[in-house]
């Protein structure tokens, strides 16, 4: 297998399992509120958030994130002396680790919504959903850029994408809160 191919593939499983970690936490918001309606309701609702949430979880978003940190030790493996000798590379790996640290926050959350436990408010996902959203934009920066990038500007864009996101966080409740 060529290095193109291994990091085509490592590439198509960080877009799966991206897509998986947005798609989850979305679910945990949903299941959240249910578990505030009516006895009838919040049943039905419960089970079906809780076989999407482990359809899910163990069809995509895991075998995603497995298959992209096996092809990503491939490259790594592959060109050692080179990714191991680059900052760029080495922050990058970083908030891998983060992000892998944020993959098994939201299993546990996953585990506890199925045990009814509500840890947990729909607010306070939905900000925890962001944060895959700024790690998404630093890991592909990173990439990109690799050593071009001006930290300083690096540093005031990734604040900037922060408040950005909290703002339109806090936009959408005060519309949520609005048309009820």
């Amino acid at each position: 297998m060529t290095f193109d191919v291994i990091k085509s593939l490592h590439i198509i499983f960080v877009v799966s399992w991206f897509a998986g970690l947005f798609y989850i936490v979305r679910l945990f918001i949903y299941h959240t509120e249910a578990l505030s309606k009516e006895e009838l309701e919040r049943t039905i609702l419960v089970k079906q958030f809780t076989i999407m949430e482990k359809k899910l979880w163990w069809i995509i978003t895991t075998p995603a994130m497995v298959l992209t940190v096996i092809f990503g030790v491939w490259m790594l493996y592959l060109n050692a002396a080179y990714y191991f000798s680059s900052p760029w590379m080495l922050l990058k790996l970083g908030f891998v680790i983060l992000l892998l640290i944020y993959h098994f926050i939201c299993q546990k959350i996953m585990f506890d919504l199925i045990k009814g436990k509500k840890v947990w408010s729909s607010t306070g996902l939905r900000i925890w959903n962001e944060v895959a959203t700024l790690l998404l934009v630093i890991i592909v920066f990173l990439v990109v850029l690799k050593n071009s990038m001006n930290w300083i500007y690096g540093t005031i864009g990734f604040f900037g994408v922060a408040v950005s996101l909290m703002l339109a966080i806090k936009l959408y409740k005060v519309l949520r809160e609005k048309s009820k």
